[in-house]
């Protein structure tokens, strides 16, 4: 394809993505109350006896629905975002590469939306971890919209992070990296791998940062297991 060619499939595939955008956060949106209270559940579970929410601007609520619907619009999207990025960069790939644009895209939705996942249930035991910090004199007040950007902050590091295993297998088939330099280097990726836990847990409860480190480094090592299988 010619220059001009590229930037009219680039063109293209922004138009999906927008067009993908705009119907899902106009759907998060209708669904806000329903997204909210399944937002809410960790608060409620850490704070059964009060979890409401306190606004102190009459706009308040205004920019949490825009935040909730763009958050969930994204995550919503993601699949078509994703999809609409390898469909862009597959004519530039090899015929051997090409065959695994799919399982790609399958394995970064479902690992990016397993750590969504994950953060979302360790929330309750980081905001109890927080609470504890704090101290018993302390009257928990929480705005929504601060409890909602913490909460997307820690499920967007945890799904960024989960993506984590899908980089390496990408590099091991580039031949970046091999699957013996992989094994022989396990022990300061640990290591590393710990150092970013830490730094990707904004709450900084032991347990949340656990709940991220320990699967990270199972994927380390399952990454050297699929890397090994490809290169039979």
């Amino acid at each position: 394809m010619t220059l001009a060619g590229h930037l009219m499939e680039l063109r293209r595939r922004v138009i999906v993505c927008v067009a993908a955008l705009a119907v899902t956060c106009t759907l998060a949106f209708v669904l806000y109350q329903h997204l909210l209270s399944f937002m809410q559940h960790p608060y409620c579970d850490a704070f059964p006896k009060d979890c409401s929410f306190y606004v102190t601007s009459p706009l308040d609520g205004l920019s949490l629905r825009f935040k909730l619907a763009m958050f969930g619009g994204l995550i919503l999207a993601s699949p078509v975002v994703l999809w609409e990025f390898w469909r862009f960069i597959t004519p530039g790939l090899k015929p051997n590469e090409k065959r695994y644009a799919v399982p790609f895209i399958v394995s970064t939705i479902t690992l990016f939306l397993g750590g969504c996942a994950l953060a979302y249930y360790s929330f309750t035991h980081a905001l109890e971890f927080l609470r504890a910090i704090g101290g018993p004199s302390l009257k928990n007040i929480i705005q929504p919209n601060a409890y909602l950007s913490l909460m997307m902050l820690l499920m967007v590091m945890y799904g960024i992070a989960f993506i984590f295993p899908v980089l390496l297998v990408s590099l091991e088939i580039a031949g970046v990296v091999s699957s013996a330099q992989l094994t022989k280097w396990w022990r300061p990726a640990v290591i590393v791998i710990t150092l970013i836990s830490a730094i990707f847990t904004p709450t900084g409860d032991p347990f949340s940062m656990l709940l991220l480190m320990v699967p990270l480094i199972a994927f380390y090592f399952l990454a050297i297991g699929v890397g090994k299988m490809l290169h039979r």
